[in-house]
């Protein structure tokens, strides 16, 4: 996951491990040789719009959405095609009210144009006060969330390991963040919640109680899933 931190000196670009007390819980059950977080990774403003979302200090909101004005207004002196200007003119609307893009509906012609852009209140973007920056771990951690993402977990004895993805993205999804042969050769997932696993005691006493669920390829995924992949090799 990239973050942009937007006009924040105290942040220092670079990589950063995503500490989940959950993962942690986890890991005390199993006691794995080896515990993996999600790591993201922090960039500068001038790769803002690469990344996944932007982290801005609240009362610097205004900057991002002048930027994107001041883009608009220029784009609508050039544009000729008149569903374009409608486009163009309806975000000015919302900008001028200090409404974010991400924050409004679009059409199929719409999203077309959108795609093009480069917006950067069309990404997620995280208001963060002073104080936040403090636990800069938890606030990244609210990042991650309000950008859309949620993890999984699997559990070895080898490694506990957390996984990003999507939130509503499947378990045949979730299998290719592991390893596109493990995708491809997808059989089933074995589910087990987090709470039924920390109140079962681990992989062994889910099983006994009946919690672990043979999945397909479908099932949507729920944040700090405990899952198994099966496939044809």
């Amino acid at each position: 996951m990239k973050i942009a931190v937007f006009a924040i000196p105290e942040i220092s670009a670079g990589k950063y491990n995503l500490k989940d007390s959950r993962l942690d819980e986890v890991d005390k059950l199993v006691k794995a040789k080896k515990k993996t977080y999600i790591q993201a990774e922090l960039v500068g403003e001038q790769d803002a719009l690469q990344a996944d979302a932007i982290l801005v200090l609240s009362d610097a909101r205004a900057d991002l959405i002048l930027k994107d004005l001041d883009f608009v207004e220029t784009r609508l002196t050039r544009a000729g095609d008149e569903g374009e200007k409608q486009l163009l003119n309806k975000l000015k609307a919302a900008l001028e009210k200090e409404q974010f893009v991400n924050s409004l509906s679009f059409d199929e012609k719409e999203q077309q144009f959108l795609v093009t852009y480069g917006l950067f209140t069309n990404k997620a973007v995280i208001a963060a006060e002073k104080s936040d920056l403090e636990d800069l771990n938890n606030l990244l951690l609210r990042a991650m969330k309000e950008a859309g993402f949620i993890s999984f977990f699997t559990a070895g004895e080898k490694e506990t390991r957390a996984w990003l993805i999507r939130k509503g993205e499947t378990a045949w999804d979730a299998s290719g963040a592991i390893h596109s042969d493990i995708q491809h050769g997808f059989i089933r997932a074995e589910i087990i919640s987090f709470s039924d696993y920390i109140q079962a005691g681990g992989e062994t006493g889910a099983k006994q109680a009946g919690k672990l669920r043979l999945e397909q390829k479908s099932y949507v995924m729920q944040d700090c899933d405990l899952a198994t992949f099966r496939f044809n090799k």
